[in-house]
């Protein structure tokens, strides 16, 4: 179904604007893995695309998740954002290997399969609902014993007493996919400014005008804000500082030979492990409160370690390789903000919090149809800006 986007968006390609140098039909805030891939579906289509990025694109939360496409896993009921997720994790394959022809990196795709396990009582009881209203939905999943979970991954615990199945979710390599849609943007014509700062998106008779950067305005008949924590940071865009809050993440990285997992094994709301291809295991993941202090833990540290050893105790005596932390976007209802605001020409594509990595295929493809046509097949309304308080410039 196509949805008619709230506002106009339309790329100066299409209402006469020069291609000058210094002249984007559209601005992008933001190099990570979203901006990156909203800039090459852009870019693809012909439009004049320029990505800002104050420093390496995709080296901050882009780089540092651990992978999971787990809309079945992650979801707690049946909405926009499952549907949503869905639709994401169906066009990964055909992302990735897109990817893999443009640019020579495999993003690292693999449809694992994720384990979610109960170490206890109250893990537990939340199964048989959603066992319930999946497979209602026609989705793949099964309610498995310990026994029946340890025939699948035998380096489990006897810890573990249940789980479900969800064999249809998948994992991806979330630097090879940052190194990998930086390099496809560019070499589909996309532009990238690199080591610049947005002071600020410039409207003007609530009309966007560009970004103002250090010491110039680029100008832009489109500005597409995605720069996940930080968005809200940026003046013009009228979120406010706190309605998209960066949460601190830890990951560590062991090291395994022979590997000891082939699926990933998450446990609600404590942590996850995620087993890649090398034999490398990611820990992880803290869900902190802290501001930008983008800091690795003891404390951090211990919760992941201590979950990892009792899920998989053969993990106690292997290397730990590297640890790092970075932040999700997350908004105040939970769900994305993407779409059209109140100022004409200005989008926003942020608030992924844990599903950024997932989400990223189906927020390039609709935005890119809502700058290009200004319309989308993906219904944007459970996302729009509009639901919360109206952009205004300052």
């Amino acid at each position: 179904m196509q949805n008619q986007a709230s506002g106009s968006v339309r790329s100066s390609h299409a209402t006469g604007v020069s291609h000058a140098a210094n002249v984007a039909d559209v601005a992008i805030v933001g190099g990570g893995v979203m901006g990156c891939a909203i800039a090459w579906r852009l870019a693809q289509r012909g439009v004049a695309v320029t990505v800002i990025e104050r420093g390496i694109p995709g080296a901050e939360a882009s780089s540092a998740a651990a992978g999971m496409l787990a809309p079945q896993m992650e979801s707690d009921g049946p909405g926009p954002m499952l549907e949503l997720g869905l639709r994401s994790r169906a066009l990964y394959p055909g992302f990735a290997a897109e990817l893999r022809e443009v640019t020579g990196i495999d993003v690292g795709y693999e449809k694992c399969g994720i384990l979610a396990v109960a170490l206890d009582d109250a893990e537990e009881r939340g199964f048989p609902a959603k066992l319930a209203w999946q497979l209602g939905r026609g989705l793949r999943v099964e309610r498995l014993d310990g026994d029946g979970l340890r025939s699948l991954e035998p380096g489990l615990s006897t810890a573990v007493r249940s789980g479900l199945s969800f064999p249809d979710d998948a994992q991806v390599n979330p630097r090879e996919l940052a190194r990998a849609l930086s390099h496809a943007a560019a070499a589909a014509g996309a532009r990238f400014l690199q080591g610049h700062y947005v002071r600020r998106v410039r409207v003007e008779s609530g009309r966007v005008q560009g970004v103002e950067l250090d010491d110039e305005l680029l100008p832009a008949a489109t500005v597409v804000v995605a720069a996940g924590s930080w968005s809200g940071l940026v003046e013009g865009v009228g979120l406010g500082p706190h309605l998209v809050r960066p949460v601190r993440g830890q990951i560590v990285s062991i090291e395994t030979r022979p590997p000891v997992l082939r699926r990933c094994v998450a446990v609600h709301g404590r942590g996850y492990l995620v087993p890649r291809r090398d034999g490398t295991v990611l820990a992880g993941s803290t869900m902190e409160a802290v501001g930008f202090r983008k800091e690795v833990t003891v404390g951090g540290l211990a919760r992941i370690l201590t979950l990892a050893s009792t899920l998989v105790p053969r993990l106690v005596d292997a290397p730990v390789t590297g640890s790092w932390s970075n932040f999700r976007p997350l908004t105040e209802d939970q769900l994305p903000v993407m779409g059209p605001t109140q100022v004409e020409g200005l989008l926003l594509a942020t608030g992924h919090h844990r599903n950024g990595i997932l989400l990223t295929p189906a927020t390039a493809q609709a935005m890119a149809d809502l700058v290009a046509t200004g319309r989308s097949a993906v219904d944007l309304a459970p996302f729009s800006p509009l639901r919360f308080a109206p952009v205004t410039s300052t």
